[in-house]
């Protein structure tokens, strides 16, 4: 078969994004972001077994400005993550495919995602006492 005068398929240059095309992204985005977690955490964790030295110098990495800035990424991306696998399994069982309903559940999925990182930040603020 010839491949020299067939069309190309149509990519981002000609669909514009959509909230179905974007959440599909991020979802990618954020197993992506979720095995980095994962690393950090065992990072984490070993140093933890490897010695109160090792230790303080991961609580002081994750208590830097940066390493808060990961850890809240990480807890957007793992209740992202979680609201769109309820989604995504709520679609298995037959249930919200029409296509008004997918859009309300993806702008749902993503408002949920960023008030429950808000509401776990809020709360574990309160319970640290007051200091992260």
């Amino acid at each position: 078969m010839s491949t020299g005068n067939r069309p190309l398929s149509p990519h981002l240059q000609v669909y514009k994004p959509q909230i179905t095309s974007v959440l599909s992204i991020f979802h990618r985005f954020t197993g992506v972001g979720l095995a980095v977690g994962a690393l950090m955490l065992a990072y984490w964790l070993n140093a933890a077994a490897y010695g109160p030295e090792a230790f303080e110098r991961t609580q002081a990495f994750l208590a830097h400005w940066f390493g808060k800035l990961l850890l809240f990424g990480w807890t957007w991306a793992l209740l992202y993550h979680l609201c769109n696998g309820i989604r995504h399994m709520f679609w298995d069982a037959g249930l919200g495919l029409e296509l008004p309903q997918v859009r309300a559940s993806g702008w749902f999925v993503y408002i949920a995602s960023v008030v429950l990182t808000l509401l776990a930040w809020t709360a574990g603020y309160g319970m640290l006492g007051g200091s992260y």
